[in-house]
């Protein structure tokens, strides 16, 4: 009801019907209640349910309700869109200059947000923390959530000047658009989630937009990232050998140990699918302790049966590794366990690895150098080798980087640029050479390669020329034959 001046009156009306005893209908009997204050209340409670007490925008559970209200009311040709924001690097804004300050920013972003989208009928909602996410209420497709994405980078990349401060602020933005029928609200928040890190791992103050493909394999490598602790514990583990060759007599030398999955619905898998995730997870510790150990185990059965020709086993310690305080005496347990003379062994390091290192890594390669092991860089030429630092530490052999020797195909097909890997290899090889190491070159798949690298003085070549990773039998098998 109105008042005179205009005013709205909320009321609670009931009404009774009085009837005559012979149930005819008599009169009614009617009582309003004026509930405007409960009425205002209930409102402004509901409000505070459904909207953040920071920003004034619809919070998670107003987000939510629309958005199921979407998929209920979708019809067969109805799609959805959503743009999941997270600003880039807010947390260092609420450490070095206090909460206070973050919620003011905070406060700015939502209005921007609010404003850029203003008239357009999407909704704007705050996530929490520093997560807003916007739903798309277009039939325009990707390209319309596209637009609003860069509507609300730019809103947010504007400078942000909070008391006496200036803020550079970004964003990064997950865009999910689909049809709603091959959808549900779940699995479009975990992909727009998905995506926004994506977003985040390309660079920040961008966007990026869902890919059904991209979103499998991650789920794949999470998968597999998942069950390697127990595929250790199961012994799902194996090693293969790859042969090094003298390119002086052709004799094989050294070989490399390279680890492989034997997963049990996946088969054989390369160490490029799973050595990334050790060491993010940090399981390459564990790892890496086994193959050394497993690698020292071979060797030492090699040499016990071809005591004369016994090749020197190479193992990659990752950086990761190097940087465990416990590496020496994992080294040193493993050549006391198995046996294996410590001259049999070599530890591969990457160039950036080392070449970075001071202190204590430097105190720890002199120690695995004392245990009498031989210690190699391994792709050589890629990273950032300071000549002073690098005659230093002790090193007996560097690995030529494999896209060195690739460059030397000797078939015509770039001369200039075959001539000038020539020349760089040529140049480590006596780089090498002057700090008194050997040197061995990887990837050699053709016997030009191999003879433009003799005439180089390389000492060493390994690549499918020489023989492709086998199983520790086929070694055997190699040095009796």
């Amino acid at each position: 009801y109105y008042r005179k001046d205009g005013s709205v009156v909320w009321t609670d009306l009931a009404v009774s019907l009085i009837r005559h005893d012979d149930g005819r209908p008599r009169f009614t009997v009617a009582m309003v209640e004026d509930i405007t204050q409960r009425y205002e209340l209930q409102q402004r409670l509901r409000f505070q349910a459904l909207h953040d007490p920071l920003t004034g925008l619809p919070n998670r559970t107003l987000f939510f309700e629309q958005l199921g209200a979407v998929f209920d009311g979708a019809g067969p040709d109805q799609r959805v869109g959503l743009c999941f924001i997270d600003l880039d690097g807010f947390k260092a804004v609420n450490d070095s200059l206090g909460h206070d300050l973050g919620d003011r920013l905070l406060k700015v972003i939502a209005r921007r947000l609010s404003d850029c989208v203003a008239g357009r009928g999407h909704l704007v909602a705050r996530m929490g923390g520093d997560e807003f996410v916007i739903l798309v209420d277009s039939d325009g497709g990707i390209d319309d959530a596209v637009e609003v994405a860069e509507l609300a980078l730019a809103a947010v990349s504007a400078p942000v000047h909070v008391g006496d401060q200036q803020l550079a602020v970004s964003a990064s933005i997950g865009i999910v658009e689909c049809p709603a029928a091959e959808t549900s609200v779940g699995d479009l928040m975990k992909a727009a989630d998905t995506t926004l890190y994506w977003a985040k791992a390309e660079g920040r103050g961008r966007w990026a937009v869902y890919d059904p493909e991209r979103s499998a394999a991650d789920i794949a490598r999470s998968a597999l990232a998942a069950n390697l602790p127990a595929a250790l514990d199961r012994g799902e583990f194996v090693l293969h050998y790859q042969p090094i060759v003298s390119l002086l007599d052709g004799t094989m030398v050294a070989v490399e140990a390279l680890v492989r999955w034997q997963h049990p619905e996946l088969g054989l898998i390369g160490p490029d699918r799973f050595i990334g995730l050790a060491e993010e997870t940090g399981l390459i510790v564990r790892l890496g302790a086994w193959v050394l150990r497993q690698a020292c185990r071979d060797a030492e059965s090699w040499r016990r049966a071809y005591p004369d020709t016994t090749p020197v086993v190479s193992v990659n310690l990752a950086a990761r590794q190097a940087d465990d305080p416990a590496i020496v005496e994992t080294v040193a347990e493993a050549l006391q366990h198995t046996g294996l003379p410590a001259e049999l062994l070599q530890l591969e390091l990457t160039e950036s690895a080392v070449m970075g290192s001071a202190g204590e890594p430097l105190r720890t390669l002199h120690q695995l150098a004392g245990l009498g092991l031989r210690l190699a860089i391994d792709d050589f030429g890629t990273g950032y080798s300071n000549l002073a630092y690098l005659r230093r530490l002790p090193i007996h052999c560097v690995k030529l980087a494999g896209p060195f020797v690739e460059g030397i195909r000797g078939d015509g097909a770039d001369a200039v640029a075959d001539h000038r890997d020539e020349r760089i290899v040529d140049a480590l090889v006596r780089l090498a050479h002057a700090l008194e190491l050997s040197v061995t070159a990887e990837a050699v798949e053709t016997e030009v390669q191999a003879e433009r690298l003799r005439a180089l003085r390389c000492d060493t070549g390994q690549g499918r020329l020489f023989g492709a990773p086998m199983p520790a039998d086929g070694i055997r098998a190699r040095l009796g034959g």
